[in-house]
């Protein structure tokens, strides 16, 4: 996101109006009060705030989630993971679907959203994102997603799901970027994971299989250079049809693979 188009969005929250409004009265002076609020916000980003939590707010899919510091701020190229999790969740079947690592439960909701039909539990061992995450689902209607605490797989207590999803850490916990712009202000263990940065994705892809249907899908949101890694693990682990998918610029981003089914 370019300054300009930052100072706008800060404008629009301090000012509290709309685009609209702000095209029309463009060249309209501003109450002192107004310009003030705007003053301290700019500040907050030039001291390398994200603008997502100044606003307390990002927009993903066709939803608009609170965030805060306790969560990771969605990304456009993961709704590449809830389009390849929605090709594999039947619009008219109540099939049970999970979220590991929901954050603000971007994945999960737009899941819901678009799936009534399907039964959602989003995890996290966060307690404080998990209220974040239900707070948005109760803005959004959404209430009937299930939410529960605890790392990854730990929660599903033996269950067996159709299809689990996760957009987990996955940078080398050394990576210079993560003392770099908007990360620096982001939760660390929501970023890294280990020295590969692959330590949360092994575990997942270590005991996704033991809460699978027949059949059931895995599907794992990953940096660009690690879908031939992730491949591997899903290979070793008795996955089958195993796949990497690019996002819009054309880089490895998702990578799933699903349990043999008995039939």
């Amino acid at each position: 996101m370019d300054s300009r188009v930052d100072a706008e969005w800060l404008m629009l929250h301090a000012f509290d109006v709309d685009r609209a409004w702000l095209f029309a009265h463009a060249l309209s002076p501003v109450a002192a009060e107004q310009a003030q609020r705007f003053d301290i916000l700019v500040e907050r980003r030039v001291g390398g705030e994200p603008v997502a939590y100044i606003l307390g707010r990002k927009g993903f899919w066709s939803m608009d989630l609170q965030v805060t510091p306790a969560t990771l701020i969605p990304r456009p190229e993961t709704e590449l993971l809830v389009e390849l999790a929605l090709e594999r969740i039947p619009a008219d079947m109540p099939v049970a679907v999970v979220d590991l690592g929901t954050g603000s439960g971007a994945i999960a909701l737009a899941l819901a959203k678009e799936r009534p039909r399907a039964r959602v539990l989003a995890t996290d061992r966060s307690a404080n994102a998990l209220d974040i995450a239900r707070g948005n689902a109760q803005r959004l209607g959404l209430e009937r997603v299930a939410f529960a605490q605890g790392s990854w797989c730990a929660p599903l207590h033996g269950q067996r799901v159709d299809l689990i999803v996760s957009n987990p850490p996955y940078i080398e916990h050394d990576d210079v970027y993560l003392a770099r712009g908007d990360l620096r202000f982001e939760p660390r263990d929501a970023l890294a994971s280990g020295v590969d940065g692959l330590e949360a994705i092994r575990d997942i892809v270590a005991h996704a299989g033991a809460h699978l249907s027949d059949g059931g899908w895995l599907l794992l949101e990953h940096g660009w250079k690690q879908g031939a890694s992730v491949r591997l693990l899903l290979e070793e682990s008795g996955f089958i049809d195993f796949f990497t998918a690019r996002d819009l610029e054309g880089r490895e981003r998702v990578s799933g693979g699903r349990v043999r089914s008995d039939q």
